[in-house]
């Protein structure tokens, strides 16, 4: 499997857990890109595991390659001095190098052919990363904003507050009326007196003051 559909796997079941347990969108992007981290991590580590095993086998290349040279110069001493079976005897350690050589050969087109895949899965998901955690700041302000948002609309649809400003409107009627009536008791009177002025301004006082208490009780039972 790849590396990228197994992260793919890993993450839609992160997201389907945290969708049933009814999670916040929060949890779910610092989820997401906890695991591609961490596949990141993992990536570089087998990247690093495979360079090593890549400079082993090339080492073990070349000692081969010299190993084959020496046998072929042995062969053609052995020739030069008339010893056909020891050239023959050198000529088949040189062939059996050369199917080493062949297959460690085709081990290293291997190595550079996953070391590609490496470096291709490690640039989408740096790519991938990146547009994540600038997706997440953006994710991240709007869940805020729309848990404000959502308060705020609670605030404006709740009947406690709604029946609170029922109450404010009766006691603001109640006090009218009151006002009403003082003002009817003065009505045909002549001007009033210096006194009456006097007493006018103390009855407003008394009616600010019930008014304040009025809505203080009011309040306290909210």
């Amino acid at each position: 499997m790849g590396v990228f559909s197994r992260l793919g796997d890993i993450i839609n079941a992160n997201l389907n857990a945290a969708l049933e347990k009814a999670e916040d969108p929060e949890k779910m992007i610092r989820l997401m890109i906890q695991e591609m981290e961490d596949t990141l991590v993992e990536i570089r580590s087998a990247t690093a595991k495979c360079l090593a095993e890549k400079k082993e086998r090339t080492r073990l290349l070349k000692r081969l390659e010299q190993q084959k040279l020496d046998w072929e110069r042995k062969a053609e001493l052995a020739l030069d001095k008339g010893r056909d079976d020891l050239a023959r005897a050198a000529l088949a350690e040189k062939t059996a190098l050369g199917d080493r050589i062949q297959h460690l050969s085709q081990e290293l087109s291997l190595y550079d052919e996953q070391l590609s895949k490496y470096d291709n899965d490690i640039a989408r998901l740096q790519s991938k990363l990146s547009d994540a955690r600038g997706r997440q700041r953006a994710i991240v302000m709007r869940h805020r904003s729309a848990q404000h948002q959502l308060k705020s609309r609670k605030q404006v649809h709740n009947e406690k507050i709604d029946d609170m400003l029922h109450r404010f409107d009766s006691a603001e009627n109640r006090i009218d009326h009151i006002e009403s009536e003082a003002e009817a008791l003065d009505m045909g009177r002549k001007a009033k007196s210096l006194d009456d002025e006097i007493e006018q301004l103390q009855r407003d006082e008394r009616v600010e003051a019930e008014l304040d208490a009025l809505k203080n009780s009011r309040a306290g039972k909210e």
